[in-house]
């Protein structure tokens, strides 16, 4: 005769309940998990954010003091230039002249990058969408290929 297995007061409670009893409690903790990691989420996203923010205009601050920097020290340059040519409005315009290069030379860089990026469509996002939808629409058609864009190591399993 085996003896007759002892159940705790908890164990004993959850044998006498229902198994929609059980599903229903089950359910109502898995949307009360869900909800407090939301929640979770939301207040870490909040504290990043405004870390971020923080940044941001430390940032910017630091920013503008570095372009009074400058403005110091392209005078002090214009001024070394006088000393060096005899002629104060001389130091300034080649200053003047040294700036305009400067910009110049940023602007035709920053056209050739504006223009590689122009128009911002996702390519490879789209080229992987096209892959996918002919995959799912004509299994085994669609050549499996570990190439860049590949998602994973399939070409060299078997169907």
């Amino acid at each position: 005769m085996s003896p007759e297995p002892e159940y705790t007061a908890a164990e004993a409670h959850v044998a006498d309940k229902s198994v929609g009893d059980l599903v229903s409690q089950i359910s109502e903790q898995a949307s009360t998990l869900v909800r407090e990691e939301i929640e979770l989420a939301k207040a870490e996203v909040t504290i990043k954010v405004r870390s971020l923010g923080v940044g941001a205009g430390i940032g910017v601050a630091a920013g503008f003091f570095v372009f009074l920097a400058l403005i110091f020290a392209f005078e002090a340059l214009g001024f070394g230039l006088a000393d060096i040519v005899d002629s104060l409005w001389l130091g300034f315009l080649i200053v003047t002249v040294l700036l305009l290069i400067f910009a110049a030379i940023a602007g035709f860089i920053a056209s050739r990058m504006l223009r590689a990026g122009a128009p911002p469509t996702p390519d490879l996002a789209i080229q992987e969408a096209k892959l996918t939808k002919e995959a799912l629409e004509h299994p085994g058609a669609v050549p499996h290929a570990n190439g860049p864009g590949s998602s994973g190591s399939t070409a060299n399993n078997p169907p």
